[in-house]
C-alpha cells in the first residue's frame, strides 16, 4: 500500500527537482525527505530514482505515478470533505496564502471572527504573492488563496479551481504632495517605483503606463511591500499605483489621482474541497470582512 504523505513528495519532487527545495517548501528537514522517498521506493517495488551527478532523476515509472498521484491526491481531499460535509462539523486546519494588503484588511478581521464562532478550526496565513498564492494551491500547499486582477486583464483560471470575487477598489496615481502632474501622460520622464518582475503590481504599472500614459515606465525601485512604495513617493524619490486598500491617501505627504483603473481580490480554492464546511465558513467570512470595507 502506497503512503499519500509519501506520494506528495514525490509530485513535489518532480515539481521543484531537488530535496533540498522540497524540504524547504514543507518544512522538514532533507533527510526526511530523502528517507520517506527510499520508502516510497520500497513500497513501490520498482526503481523510482536515479542517481544524476548530486540530484535525484525520476524514472519513468516514477513519472507514471507522479501521474497517478495527482488523482489519487485529487480523491482524497474530495473524501473528506464530504465527510466533513455529512458531520457538519467546523473543525481542522484551513490554510491561506494572501497578499500584503488582502491579509490586511480581509483575512485579520475574518481569522478573529471564525476563532470567535468555529473554536475548533485551525487558521494559518501565509503572506504571498497573488502568483504565488495560486501556485500553491495547485500545489496543495494552501486551501485557500487570495489573488488580484487589474484594469480589463482577466487572470488565467487553471482547471479544478473555483474564483470568486469579494472586493473591488480602485487603483491611484500616487505622487509627492506638491507634484503638479494630474495624469499619467505628464509623467513619462519620472522615476518609478513598483513591484518586482513578474508580480502582479508590475503588469498593473506596464499595463497601466502604456495603454493609459503612452510611454513604458522607468522602474527605479522595487519592492513587493506597497508601504515601501508609499514610504519611497512620501519623500519625493518616485511615483507609483496603489490600489484603495493601500490608503494611499491617509498619509498626508502625497497626493493622489483616480486613473480609471480597478483591482478586483478574488479568493480560490480547489473544486474538490467545496464540500468542506470549514473551507465554506472561511470564504463566508472573507466576504463579510469585505462587506464591512464598502462605505455606507
Amino acid at each position: 500500500m502506497l503512503d499519500l504523505r509519501r506520494l506528495r513528495l514525490l509530485r513535489e519532487l518532480h515539481e521543484r527537482g531537488t530535496i533540498a527545495s522540497v524540504a524547504d517548501a514543507l518544512s522538514y528537514s532533507p533527510s526526511t525527505v530523502s528517507h520517506q522517498l527510499a520508502e516510497l521506493q520500497r513500497e513501490a517495488g520498482v526503481l523510482l530514482f536515479e542517481r544524476d551527478g548530486r540530484r535525484l532523476r525520476l524514472t519513468e515509472a516514477a513519472r507514471v505515478l507522479v501521474r497517478h498521484a495527482d488523482a489519487l491526491l485529487t480523491r482524497m481531499e474530495r473524501a473528506e470533505a464530504e465527510m466533513a460535509a455529512a458531520a457538519g462539523v467546523v473543525a481542522g486546519t484551513v490554510r491561506l496564502a494572501a497578499f500584503q494588503t488582502a491579509a490586511i484588511s480581509l483575512v485579520a478581521p475574518a481569522l478573529t471572527d471564525l476563532a470567535s464562532r468555529h473554536p475548533g478550526l485551525r487558521l494559518e496565513l501565509t503572506e504571498a504573492e497573488p502568483d504565488e498564492a495560486v501556485d500553491a494551491l495547485l500545489r496543495r500547499e494552501c486551501d485557500v488563496a487570495i489573488c488580484d486582477e487589474y484594469g480589463g486583464r482577466r487572470r488565467t483560471r487553471p482547471r479544478g479551481l473555483t474564483f470568486e470575487e469579494v472586493y473591488a477598489e480602485r487603483v491611484r496615481l500616487v505622487l509627492p504632495r506638491d507634484h503638479p502632474a494630474t495624469t499619467l501622460g505628464e509623467l513619462a520622464g519620472a522615476a518609478w517605483a513598483g513591484g518586482h518582475p513578474g508580480t502582479s503590481h508590475e503588469r498593473l504599472l506596464d499595463q497601466a503606463c502604456t495603454t493609459i500614459g503612452g510611454f513604458t515606465p522607468d522602474v527605479r525601485h522595487r519592492a513587493t511591500d506597497l508601504l515601501v512604495l508609499l514610504a519611497l513617493v512620501a519623500r519625493g524619490g518616485a511615483v507609483t499605483l496603489l490600489p484603495d486598500l493601500s490608503r494611499p491617501e491617509r498619509d498626508p505627504s502625497v497626493a493622489v489621482r483616480d486613473i480609471g483603473i480597478a483591482r478586483r481580490v478574488l479568493t480560490v480554492v480547489r473544486d474538490d474541497g467545496l464540500a468542506r464546511p470549514a473551507l465554506d465558513a472561511v470564504r463566508s467570512a472573507l466576504r463579510a470582512a469585505a462587506l464591512d470595507l464598502v462605505p455606507g
